[in-house]
């Protein structure tokens, strides 16, 4: 690992830090690694297809998207195997690619100045599970699912933080699908607080059969057995979303700190906002509009948006009413490339974060795959087929909506 020289933290009183992501790690089902999943979401490839990691004969619901490749031994301690699941496990790989990416070594920074601060949706079934089987099994550890789930939220984040030697402020956020643009806001507002550096996005995974009931008791998942047809957001024959797992984790940073030590940036944290639907009152475009302002830029200022794409037609209908209320009618360039992973949980705003990111910097907005063009109610000027090139890209919006109201959305700017 590249040995690098710090600055000093900045100092109460002096001017609001910006925070600038300068590492990204990735565990998405069409790539493990950042460059893999990248090349591969350029390429629209898809990572939906059967579900292997368990047997899903007697489900109505039998694809997902599923991380390949992924050999825990490779990137976990031995010691931490029995105290970790699949989320943890991805958690620390994903980590690990990000400090590397970003050039850092977390122990060479002042002590309590580097943190983490992650999502998470619903990672703890799998451990909730494993607990539950023992708890039946003779001599089994009589360990509740409740105190399972408080155990695992706890040690997703702990084990990050020790891990890395990491003793800063920490936390772990919930609201799904939308956790992981809310846990990267909460990392901006500890670097505007002084702090160094955090870890911060959102991973996660629930593909083990407690979890897989716990979904179709959600509703909202497609049946169709064709990977190529079963997640089509804003298409007229959308029939619900496809479950998938991973997600990313990303170094956010001071900017002058990083500036300093010659880090490679690829892009700043320049608006966040979250909102919560009312009783029949959708609140997403309020969350766009307000993260414009927070980021100081007008809606003709923003060259791309990654949608949250539910794949369900009435949602989809909405979020195209509120892109296009903000933006006008097929006014800008809309992308979805969750549509090659599924939905994440609170891994996949992270995903799209991280894409926004890329973009940015290689100025190609990634294709939606799947569908062919968007329906005539959802008014939204898709990308499907193959990259946008030729485009000018500064900022972009990041949006996510979670399961019982919870909206968010970030605005990123790349490095000029």
């Amino acid at each position: 690992m590249t040995t690098t020289v710090f600055a000093p933290a900045r100092q109460v009183g002096t001017p609001v830090a910006t925070a600038v992501v300068t590492g990204i790690g990735v565990a998405a089902p069409n790539g493990l690694g950042a460059k893999t999943w990248w090349a591969a979401v350029l390429r629209g490839e898809s990572g939906i297809g059967p579900v292997t990691r368990f047997d899903p004969v007697g489900y109505p619901v039998r694809l997902a998207g599923e991380v390949p490749g992924f050999v825990a031994e490779e990137h976990v301690p031995s010691r931490l195997l029995p105290q970790t699941d699949r989320v943890t496990r991805l958690s620390l790989a994903a980590a690990e690619e990000a400090l590397a990416d970003a050039g850092v070594d977390p122990s060479e920074l002042p002590e309590y100045s580097a943190g983490v601060v992650t999502a998470s949706s619903s990672g703890g079934f799998e451990f909730g599970q494993r607990e539950l089987q023992a708890l039946w099994s003779k001599g089994g550890r009589h360990v509740s699912a409740y105190q399972s789930f408080a155990w695992f939220y706890a040690v997703n984040t702990g084990q990050l933080s020790i891990r890395h030697g990491m003793r800063g402020a920490g936390s772990s956020l919930v609201s799904e699908q939308a956790g992981g643009l809310d846990a990267v806001a909460q990392a901006r507002r500890q670097i505007r607080r002084g702090g160094r550096l955090v870890i911060t996005g959102g991973v996660d995974s629930a593909l083990c059969p407690w979890g897989w009931a716990a979904h179709l008791a959600g509703g909202g998942l497609s049946t169709e057995d064709d990977p190529a047809r079963a997640f089509l957001p804003f298409d007229a024959e959308a029939s619900g979303h496809v479950v998938g797992e991973g997600g990313a984790l990303m170094i956010l940073e001071d900017a002058a700190a990083a500036r300093e030590r010659g880090a490679e940036i690829y892009g700043s944290v320049a608006g966040y906002a979250a909102t919560f639907d009312g009783a029949g009152v959708p609140r997403l475009a309020d969350a766009a509009r307000t993260a414009l302002a927070d980021a100081g830029v007008t809606p003709g200022e923003i060259d791309v948006v990654f949608a949250d794409a539910a794949g369900d037609r009435a949602a989809d209908r909405a979020e195209a009413e509120a892109i296009a209320a903000l933006f006008g009618a097929f006014g800008v360039p809309v992308t979805a490339p969750k549509s090659m992973t599924g939905r994440l949980l609170a891994g996949g705003a992270s995903l799209d974060l991280a894409a926004a990111l890329f973009a940015l910097r290689e100025q190609v907005i990634p294709p939606t795959t799947g569908t062919a063009r968007p329906a005539g109610d959802c008014p939204v000027d898709l990308v499907t087929g193959a990259p946008r090139d030729g485009v000018r890209l500064r900022n972009a919006l990041v949006l996510a909506r979670g399961r019982g109201g919870f909206n968010a959305a970030v605005v990123v700017r790349g490095e000029d």
